[in-house]
């Protein structure tokens, strides 16, 4: 095992990485920018070194400083989290030639996976099946017309370098095309500076399904079953949780061999996720996260895996010590991503300060977290403020218990999408398993937010309320001493 790892990244995942290392008996090193000089995750390392200014571009995203310091420091590997370097081939090549480990694939492998279109092709080959679309890149918009309409409308258009939820359009006209398209290549230039774009067809009430792997340098790759994924805005995921409501054991088998399959074909190590788009019984490759997913609590809520510490024990050389029939499936986990944003303002980022702070508890329930009373939600990051995760043996005991923890959730100075949350695990068509990608359009759930906030509000937020004002506090801490001693005083008198 290695002796140190400089932990590239900030946050909750930051502390999730620096936890597994401290079990492991390995010293950590964080990297922070000036935004996040006081930020938990900074505190919690052995050594921490100052990057460089808020914005990522001058620190997080700095390949060069946050090797310097890995020199400097004598850390052995550098353990990438998710989103910033995580998915990034060039910083992992350099990695690999400053004699650094990174904790994931071969630069190779990510390259692969980081074009859309290099992965569709890759995984049609190792016959996993993909959605009909474009095999290259567009480059006639009228040629890629006719493709369109052989393909049917309504189809997408996606940037082949893109991630979460960026550089995608769905177009249902051949009138709309044009403009979509130089829409999409336009900010596939600007977000990653590749202007590259393909079609799919476009799926009818998909549902988005994903498969966690394990792979080591040996070629023993197991699956650790699947999440479903489907609660998005913009496309991007709020809601998760495993297994599937939809997925029998039988389609389980077969989406884990061919998710499998693809990471073989590909020479894939360490920990990363193949997801699916699930519709009308038949499922299609979407893409591979070369990484840990945001997501990958839950999985280790029904597997008992710890998979943060799997990384670092692949990194290091050791093999799988178990086959695929070893991997448990255990009750039901569920997790809520809880952001710092406006549900009822389009999902608008709300940095600031958190006055007040009280995360939820109790049996089942697991918090994973980088934030605490008095933090500053920067305008610079990602807004995720935590995520909830809840477990237990049967769905709708996952779902009350989340309820539950939800209730007890205080967050007070910035906007929370906990309502949202609330409106959506309450839903109908939630309680049922009827899910999809477009969820929350379908069934209207932002009236179910304002209702929730009404609700919130008429009930006063009880325990926002307790939290906020000190004065009450106090006088229900008060008048509890009082009351035991008062007790206390009659029950001695009752002694005598």
């Amino acid at each position: 095992m290695f002796n140190k790892v400089l932990i590239a990244n900030r946050g909750e995942i930051a502390i999730r990485a620096m936890r597994a290392c401290r079990e492991l008996g390995v010293k950590t090193v964080a990297v922070y920018s000036e935004a996040d000089k006081n930020a938990l995750f900074a505190k919690y390392a052995d050594e921490a070194y100052l990057l460089g200014p808020a914005p990522s571009s001058q620190s997080y995203l700095n390949m060069e400083k946050i090797l310097d310091v890995a020199e400097k420091t004598g850390s052995e590997a550098i353990h990438p989290g998710y989103g910033f370097l995580s998915e990034n081939h060039v910083f992992a090549s350099k990695c690999e030639k400053a004699g650094v480990v990174f904790i994931g694939p071969p630069a190779n492998v990510i390259k692969k996976m980081g074009s859309k279109i290099e992965a569709r092709k890759t995984m049609s080959k190792a016959g996993v099946p993909v959605v009909p679309g474009t095999e290259n890149a567009i480059s006639e918009v009228d040629e890629a017309a006719e493709i369109a309409e052989d393909i049917g409308y309504p189809v997408i258009i996606k940037a082949s370098a893109g991630g979460g939820g960026i550089g995608m359009k769905i177009v249902h006209s051949r009138e709309e095309f044009a403009n979509a398209i130089a829409s999409i290549q336009s900010v596939a230039k600007s977000a990653f500076g590749d202007p590259t774009v393909f079609i799919e067809k476009y799926l009818d009430e998909p549902r988005h399904i994903e498969f966690q792997l394990l792979a080591d340098r040996y070629g023993n790759t197991v699956h650790c079953n699947e999440r479903e994924c489907s609660i998005q805005r913009r496309h991007q995921k709020l809601i998760e949780e495993a297994p599937s409501p939809i997925i029998t054991e039988e389609m389980r088998e077969l989406m884990g061999e061919a998710a499998v399959k693809g990471a073989k074909s590909i020479g894939y190590e360490n920990a990363g996720t193949m997801e699916f788009l699930y519709s009308k019984g038949e499922f299609y490759f979407l893409e591979m996260n070369t990484r840990l997913q945001v997501e990958h609590s839950i999985t280790e809520l029904i597997t008992g895996l710890d998979l943060a510490k799997k990384q670092l024990c692949i990194a290091a050389g050791e093999e799988l010590a178990y086959s695929q029939e070893d991997i448990p499936l255990w009750g039901w986990a569920i997790e809520c991503r809880i952001n710092a944003e406006d549900p009822l303002n389009d999902f608008a980022p709300s940095p600031g300060k958190i006055r007040r702070y009280r995360s939820s508890g109790g049996p089942g329930v697991r918090v994973d977290s980088g934030v605490h009373m008095g933090y500053t939600i920067s305008p610079y990051y990602d807004s995720m403020i935590s995520k909830l995760s809840v477990w237990a043996p049967t769905r709708i005991e996952a779902i009350h218990r989340m309820d539950r923890a939800l209730y007890e959730y205080v967050v007070v100075g910035v906007a929370t999408n906990i309502p949202f949350h609330k409106a959506v695990i309450r839903h109908e068509q939630f309680l049922k398993g009827n899910l999809t990608t477009h969820f929350i359009e379908d069934n209207s759930i932002i009236k179910d937010v304002e209702r929730v906030v009404k609700e919130d509000s008429e009930k006063g937020a009880t325990l926002a309320s307790a939290l906020e004002n000190k004065s009450t506090m106090v006088a229900a801490v008060t008048a509890a001493v009082e009351s035991y001693m008062h007790a206390a005083k009659n029950q001695s008198s009752n002694t005598e």
